[in-house]
Formats: structure tokens, sequence, C-alpha cells
């Protein structure tokens, strides 16, 4: 995963760049996370800053040839591991001044052509959608999984009105033949009753395909965890989403920290526990009309941001059990 890339120009765009800086201030130095390296446009920024060090990850191994460029150039300033940032806490961070780790949950414009990886729905042959780490292919998903399991992850991860009409399709299909990307796009293209000819009819399946094969909602939700727990005081946890799914996620997460909750609305606050992050405003930080004019697909994206204001790693919060009903979707891959 990484930040958004201009189509027309080929090139790296790390999506509201200027105002992640401002936030994280590196001019200042310190340790910074990069948990999403992609192309490394975050972690090259920083880097042009003299007193600061990047721990970067990526689960995508296609991303190590730009982290051998920034090795050469930041050999003692630079770290690069191969993982997914819900293995967060495998680097043993605590004795580390982390200052701000960063999630940019947005796919670049080299992931999506990779004919490989199969992210878009223009690339012909086997469905595939991995982007490293995984145990299982979206072919495996579409051509192994029952109709109501398909219909849920149509649903609940793509938001695709007709996913129950899609997931019977599907099914029927795939008695013939083996269902490759060609395959799915005419079933999906078939299904649908009224078409939106601003959005390919294929994108919410894709998104929802996308989510489950590489497990986004347990990763994001293990990712703001560990990255919680690394922090020290006055850290800072910056994320960039691009769909409702991950921003509600990270939003709910930000607001259990950092409010203290009554039993009762109709009763008092009662200050039972330090509320363990501070976050200074409930709406998003949504790219400029400039940067949306020169890079589109950034149009989606959404920044929220947290700083830890309490120098303790163990704490509670129920996101687990918020989401289960989207963590018991993802567990169909136990199937596979």
């Amino acid at each position: 995963m990484c930040a958004i890339i201009i189509p027309e120009k080929h090139m790296h765009y790390p999506v509201l760049l200027n105002e992640i800086i401002s936030i994280i201030t590196p001019q200042y130095g310190g340790t910074f996370v990069d948990c999403t390296f992609g192309q490394g446009g975050y972690s090259s920024k920083i880097l042009e800053f003299p007193n600061t060090k990047i721990i970067a990850l990526d689960r995508d191994k296609d991303t190590l040839k730009k982290s051998l460029d920034l090795k050469r150039n930041f050999e003692n300033r630079f770290i690069y591991k191969n993982l997914k940032f819900s293995q967060l806490q495998n680097l043993k961070l605590k004795n580390e001044n982390i200052k701000a780790v960063m999630f940019d949950l947005g796919f670049s414009y080299t992931q999506i052509k990779d004919k490989k990886k199969g992210l878009s729905f223009d690339v012909k042959g086997e469905l595939n959608m991995k982007m490293g780490l995984n145990d299982f292919s979206a072919s495996d998903v579409i051509n192994k999984l029952d109709e109501k399991e398909l219909e849920k992850i149509f649903k609940f991860f793509g938001e695709e009105k007709e996913s129950k009409k899609i997931a019977s399709a599907i099914v029927k299909k795939r008695k013939k033949q083996k269902i490759n990307t060609e395959n799915l796009v005419q079933i999906i293209e078939s299904s649908k009753k009224i078409k939106n000819y601003k959005i390919h009819s294929a994108t919410k399946v894709f998104q929802a395909l996308r989510i489950f094969v590489n497990k986004e909602i347990s990763e994001l939700i293990y990712g703001l965890i560990n990255a919680t727990k690394v922090l020290k005081k006055d850290g800072i946890i910056v994320v960039v989403s691009f769909h409702s799914i991950e921003d509600k996620i990270v939003k709910y997460f930000f607001k259990g920290l950092s409010e203290t909750k009554s039993v009762s609305r109709y009763m008092p606050k009662i200050n039972t526990k330090k509320n363990l992050l501070n976050v200074f405003s409930k709406k998003p930080i949504l790219p400029s009309s400039k940067e949306i004019k020169e890079n589109p697909p950034s149009r989606s994206a959404k920044l929220r941001y947290a700083i830890k204001k309490e120098d303790f790693y163990e704490f509670e919060t129920d996101i687990l059990d918020k989401f289960k009903y989207l963590i018991d979707i993802e567990n169909y891959s136990k199937k596979l």
C-alpha cells in the first residue's frame, strides 16, 4: 500500500504531503515509522530534514527496489522491513523515541497497473489481488467460497447493492468453468440493473475482494493498536484513508481512546480513566482543490490524526468488538 500517483505522468504523488509534514514536524528531528512505504514519498520527504530517521514497512516486496535507493543515500537513517503493519510489534520499538507513525491506505498507479497483482478490472487473466505476504488469492475466493459468503463480502466490504445477484451468478458460472478476471467483470456488468457511467460496474466488487484477500480490516485495526503502543508521550498517529470502512475504523478508534464515556447520556462523564489520545478535530482533513485538480484520485482521501497523551503501552479498546461483524467475514478465509 502507498500513496496515489498522477496517472498521466506516472510519477509518485504522496497525498496530503504538506498537511502531514505540518502535523509531524520533522524539522525538529526524531524517528518516524512509515507503515506503508510504497514508492517512498513520505519517507523521502522526511529524510530531507537532517536529524530524522525512518523505519519503513511494506508488505509488497516490489517496494524493495525503491527502499534500496534510500538506503544508499541515507544508510544510517533509513531502515526497511518487508512486513505487514499489523506486525509492527515485531520490531520491538519501545526503546525507540518514535515521534510519529504514518499510514497511507491507498494504492499506487504502479500497483494498480501491475498485471501480476490483478487489482484492476482492465487486466486479463487469473484473479489475484495479493499485495504481499498473503495466504490466498481472489481466484480462490471467487471459485471456492459459497454463495452466501460471497454475497456478504461484496455487501459489507464493497457496499455493493447487487451483491446477492452477483454472488448467485458467480456460483452458476463457476459450475461450467473457472472464473477469471474477464468472466467476473462480465458477470458483474450483466447483473447490474442500473448503470453508473461515472464509476465502472466492477469497482465495488473489486474493492471488496482486495479488502478480503489482504485482510485489510484486521490489518488496520491491529496496526492502529500496535502503533499506539510503540509511541511515547506526544507521539502522533497519522492515517490517510480512501474509503468509508477505513475511515469509520480510524474515527472510532481515535474517539474511543480520546473520550471518557459515561454510563448514560443523561449522566455526567466520570473520569475513571485517563484518556490516552488527544484528537483536535472530529472532522478529517481533506485535500485542497489544487491537489485534487493535480491528482484526481486524491479526492476521496481523508486524513485523521491523534496525539498520545500518556506514556503507557497497555490500554483497553473495544474496537475488535465494534467491528466483529467485519472480522467474522474476513474469517471465511479459513476455509481456503
